[in-house]
């Protein structure tokens, strides 16, 4: 569930993957390693969550 929102939040944005992986969990690999069945920790998935909701908030989406 948590890749399905972040590849809708990329396509929203319009935000490069490694991008978004460098901002929301400070790895830029994060969204592929995703792609490729990695399980992210609670934390850092809440941490990824928070991100999209407070950057969608400010009004930074295209």
């Amino acid at each position: 569930m948590l890749l399905r929102q972040i590849e809708n939040f990329l396509k929203i944005t319009h935000m490069p993957c490694t991008k978004f992986g460098r901002l929301a969990a400070h790895d830029p690999r994060f969204v592929g390693d995703l792609r490729n069945g990695r399980v992210p920790r609670e934390g850092t998935a809440a941490r990824v969550e928070n991100f999209m909701t407070a950057y969608l908030e400010t009004g930074r989406a295209r």
